[in-house]
């Protein structure tokens, strides 16, 4: 997952909570961080998107491909 598939994903599955969500809440599966402190340090995307579903409960079919662009039509 690549960061901006990361943003994609908070956004489409959070709405309009997604900035907060990211900036100000704390993830304990990261070490006690920030999606947005995880994200500055290196942290992996994929590994940030996973912690703050289960932070958030989302349910696992929409986890897994999340944030990836709908392949373009020919």
């Amino acid at each position: 997952m690549r960061r901006s598939e990361f943003l994609r994903a908070v956004t489409l599955e959070f709405g309009a909570r997604a900035s907060t969500l990211t900036s100000d809440l704390v993830l304990s599966g990261l070490g006690g961080r920030t999606a947005s402190e995880a994200l500055e340090a290196g942290v992996a995307p994929r590994e940030i998107w996973l912690a703050l579903c289960a932070e958030e409960d989302v349910p696992p079919e929409r986890r897994y491909g999340a944030g990836r662009m709908e392949p373009r039509k020919s």
